[in-house]
């Protein structure tokens, strides 16, 4: 292979909807600023539809980046289109309104550098923290780590060996993409590090499908939710046994998750039982009598019983 025919070590896929222009900026020279080279770094940028092109104002990075503008089709789909092009040996999903935080990601590129893992884990903060040291622990298979550990859904939270995807992608339309497809993505891995190090700016932003909480996007997210506890505990059914209990304790750990807003979003009693009874029919409730974390094993007390479940609505109602 020619040296311009160098395969990119990381491909950064940014999607961006309706974005300001400064967000976008501020995102894109935070990728740049890495000790990266141009032929090392592939930033591909996917518009998914804006109504203004998310690039206006930018054109001084059109030579850096790979911009893509496609018809609106939600998250996912500008995700997949974002996988479509990717050439590098490693994908990190930035959102548009983030920010990579140079001397801790530099330290996750060096552990996929040196170590050559299927998954690097990081932490997200709000500065560089230069008073704490980054230490990492690794490698370990994905099925152990999820089987040990409380997995972050958020797909910007590591950076990941593109090879290992095969055929997974993004569910088009879903709100609760991350959630099916991160756990999918962990068991496919082989060796995954873990590090302390704060490399990625995650910015709470009002308006965005995350945080939107108009009546729509709450009932879409509890559908989706719901949608992705089936699916799961589909795929856990046929797997081997250590891929199995490690897909389980996810499922168990979302299904908590699920109910918590369910009742958190409705303050309802009625809402609450219609959940636990559709849950129950599939065979995801009750919780699983296992100690995850004290959390978990406080919540699935309070939800088994009525007068639990009185309990959690009623401190709900203090929120």
């Amino acid at each position: 292979m020619t040296q311009e025919q160098k395969t990119p070590l990381v491909s950064f896929i940014i999607p961006a909807y309706n974005l300001s222009s400064s967000l976008l900026q501020e995102c894109v020279e935070s990728i740049m600023a890495l000790s990266l080279s141009r032929e090392d770094r592939e930033v591909i940028v996917v518009d998914d539809g804006s109504d203004v092109p998310v690039m206006d104002g930018l054109e001084e990075y059109l030579d850096s980046i790979v911009y893509v503008r496609q018809l609106n089709g939600g998250l996912s789909v500008a995700r997949n289109m974002g996988l479509r092009i990717a050439t590098g040996d490693y994908i990190q999903f930035v959102d548009g309104d983030d920010k990579i935080l140079r001397t801790a990601y530099e330290h996750c590129l060096d552990i996929a550098r040196y170590h050559a893992p299927d998954m690097v884990l990081f932490e997200s903060g709000r500065m560089e923290d230069a008073d704490v040291p980054f230490s990492y622990e690794g490698p370990v298979s994905g099925s152990e780590y999820m089987a040990h550990n409380n997995l972050k859904s958020p797909v910007w939270g590591y950076l990941f060996r593109k090879h290992i995807l095969g055929d997974l992608r993004f569910t088009p339309g879903s709100l609760k993409e991350d959630e099916e497809f991160t756990p999918l993505l962990m068991l496919r891995c082989s060796k995954v590090f873990v590090t302390n190090a704060k490399a990625y700016y995650y910015r709470r932003r009002e308006g965005s499908i995350t945080n939107n909480k108009d009546k729509w996007h709450v009932a879409k997210r509890m559908e989706d939710a719901e949608t992705v506890l089936y699916k799961l505990q589909a795929k856990a059914a046929v797997l081997p046994v250590a891929e199995r209990i490690a897909l389980n304790r996810r499922v168990a750990q979302l299904t908590m998750d699920y109910l918590y807003q369910i009742i958190k979003s409705t303050h309802s009693s009625r809402h609450l039982e219609e959940a636990i009874e559709r849950l129950r029919r599939h065979g995801l409730f009750p919780l699983p009598d296992n100690r995850y974390t004290k959390k978990y094993t406080t919540f699935r007390w309070l939800v088994s019983s009525h007068i639990g479940r009185k309990i959690l609505l009623a401190s709900s109602s203090m929120m």
